[in-house]
């Protein structure tokens, strides 16, 4: 009997089984312009800066590995992929994203549970008519509880679920790819400091030198205190630039260490210079719409709005009568000997409807609660869009002028030199006064700094450009591509 009730009921929900209250999912309108901007920041990298060529190949399939030419940095990126705290976490997201699928998707099933039982009991002599205790043996398959998703609530938090876990594995990609965006920023900022300090190491010994000159000539009589503290001052301000920058570039190396996730090993390759970091610069920009699906964090967005939707669903469902299926069968008898006696079988089927009839509005706000989610993440998903647009844009507009800039800080540097050569040949022939001196050799100094400067900005907005256009997932370019969800690469180290 119990098993006929229950295959009519398989039928009855097999025949709904695809119904659900879900809105039907449009992708809302990409709220960017059809193009990249246009116009004289935007011009094509300058062939002659560019070490290699991306051979027209889409970021997303350009390795990191191919990107960075330098072999230290390409060891420290893949240490932070196997050690990095914020990455192993991120990983872990997308393991509890699929647990809490599972947990939901069980709900579509049958709960069976296994159960036994020893019911004694004693009553006083008057009331007992077979003595004053009584035991009663139960053995079966228990409760076997089981709701018909006849309007689809819990398919609707099924999809809800696998939409929030591939949104999480998005994020677990977007992770990884910032992180080898972040690992190589970082390392450049170490390269840039290390030559700043090269060259304000150089000044202060120049100035050093200057103030020994300055002060001989004051003590024997032939020069100013005023030259003399000019000089003073230079030099006092080139050892507070070198205090400053040590200490800048001792941070910088413990934000690089704290990205890796483990020391500095000492075995490292040597570094390359500012000047020797051969980037990529002619990776194909594309169109806007191609960051919907090389960018994994709008990606995600998408996803989240999908989870959303879905949630949609779950809350239209909650209007409707909700059918469970509840039933026992077993044995039960008086004695343990007798439990799986001929005639001990026992059972019980007990299908409950709940039909919400007040609820004081909890249903209708839920509704409206989620409807309003869906709202919020529309817009968060529309203005993903805009951000990688507005990202895009500036890398472009960036990669277009840097090349500029720093042709005319080189030419600039070479005329504060010449001038400071001339400066000290005038002083020397008593043409000129050290005031002159000092003002270009202060001047050459900073024009040095905004050089490093410069050439630091260019790569990292090369790193970052790579980064923007969805480049950084594989190792190397012709690699399959892995799922988003995959465990961080098992890297063996190799130049």
């Amino acid at each position: 009997m119990i098993l006929r009730v229950t295959a009519i009921t398989l039928a009855i929900a097999a025949s709904v089984a695809g119904c659900t209250l879900i809105p039907r999912y449009q992708r809302p309108e990409a709220p960017v312009a059809a193009a990249f901007p246009t116009g004289p920041a935007y011009r094509s990298a300058n062939p002659a800066a560019a070490a290699g060529g991306a051979h027209g190949l889409p970021a997303p399939q350009i390795g990191w590995s191919d990107f960075f030419r330098d072999p230290r940095l390409r060891q420290l990126i893949e240490l932070a992929l196997a050690n990095n705290r914020d990455l192993r976490v991120s990983v872990i997201h997308v393991q509890e994203a699929a647990a809490q699928y599972r947990i939901v998707r069980a709900g579509l099933l049958p709960q069976i549970n296994a159960t036994g039982e020893d019911d004694r009991t004693r009553v006083p002599k008057q009331f007992a008519f077979f003595g004053p205790t009584s035991s009663e043996y139960t053995a079966g398959l228990g409760t076997a509880s089981w709701e018909l998703d006849f309007w689809g609530r819990i398919r609707s938090l099924k999809q809800q679920a696998v939409a929030q876990y591939l949104a999480t594995a998005q994020a677990r990609k977007a992770a990884e790819i910032s992180l080898v965006s972040q690992v190589a920023d970082q390392y450049l900022t170490v390269l840039a400091y290390d030559e700043q300090l090269e060259v304000t190491r150089e000044t202060l010994s120049s100035a050093e030198a200057s103030y020994k000159l300055a002060k001989l000539q004051f003590d024997v009589g032939t020069g100013s205190e005023l030259d003399l503290r000019e000089a003073q001052g230079v030099t006092e301000q080139a050892r507070a630039d070198l205090a400053s920058e040590t200490r800048l570039r001792a941070q910088a190396e413990n934000a690089l260490v704290l990205l890796v996730g483990e020391p500095l090993p000492q075995d490292l390759p040597p570094a390359l210079r500012l000047g020797q970091q051969d980037l990529l610069t002619d990776i194909p920009a594309g169109l806007p719409s191609d960051l919907l699906t090389r960018r994994p964090d709008i990606v995600e967005a998408e996803q989240t709005l999908r989870a959303a939707n879905a949630d949609i669903g779950a809350a239209r469902a909650a209007f409707f009568p909700r059918i469970t299926l509840t039933s026992q069968l077993g044995t039960e008898s008086l004695s343990l000997a007798g439990m799986f006696q001929p005639g001990s079988a026992a059972w019980s089927f007990v299908p409950q409807i709940t039909l919400p009839i007040f609820s004081g509005g909890a249903n209708t706000a839920n509704l409206d609660l989620v409807r309003l989610e869906k709202n919020e993440a529309i817009a968060q998903y529309q203005k993903a869009i805009q951000s990688a647009f507005r990202e895009v844009s500036d890398g472009l507009a960036a990669r277009g002028t840097y090349d500029d800039q720093i042709a005319a800080l080189e030419r600039y540097v070479a005329s504060q030199q010449r001038r400071l050569d001339l400066s000290q040949l005038l002083y020397k022939n008593g043409s000129a006064s050290y005031l002159t001196v000092l003002t270009a050799q202060t001047d050459l100094y900073a024009a040095q700094q905004s050089l490093i400067t410069a050439h630091m900005q260019r790569l990292s907005n090369l790193v970052d450009l790579y980064q923007y256009l969805g480049g950084g997932w594989i190792e190397h370019g012709g690699d399959i591509p892995r799922p988003a969800d995959a465990g961080v690469p098992d890297h063996r180290y190799r130049e």
